[in-house]
């Protein structure tokens, strides 16, 4: 595939979201993350149902590196089971596409 992906993934601080932002744009697996430094978790862990602040980030890369995106960001993640979502993108202009092509190997 050529086009245009997305992953989307809490952490619980700014600077783990920006260490691995960070980490995946340096290795070429993203193109840029956008860090949305306050978000709030509602979600059922260990038989509780809990609220949590988060910091929220979403990934941009390329279809052809998702996977390998998703699976560093697992290694990455200091979550143990980090909540981690990815997706092919169904519309991306050509100046987009070329741009994550350009940012990602």
């Amino acid at each position: 595939m050529s086009g245009a992906a997305l992953i989307w993934c809490p952490f619980g601080d700014l600077e783990s979201a920006r260490q691995c932002a960070r980490k995946l744009v340096e290795e070429r697996l993203v193109a840029c993350a956008n860090i949305v430094p306050a978000v709030t978790s509602v979600f059922r862990w260990q038989g509780d149902v809990l609220q949590e602040s988060e910091v929220g980030v979403l990934f941009k890369t390329t279809s052809k590196l998702l996977d390998a995106a998703v699976e560093r960001l697992v290694a990455l993640h200091p979550y143990d089971t980090p909540a981690i979502a990815g997706w092919h993108a169904d519309k991306a202009p050509p100046e987009t596409l070329a741009w994550l092509k350009q940012q990602t190997f």
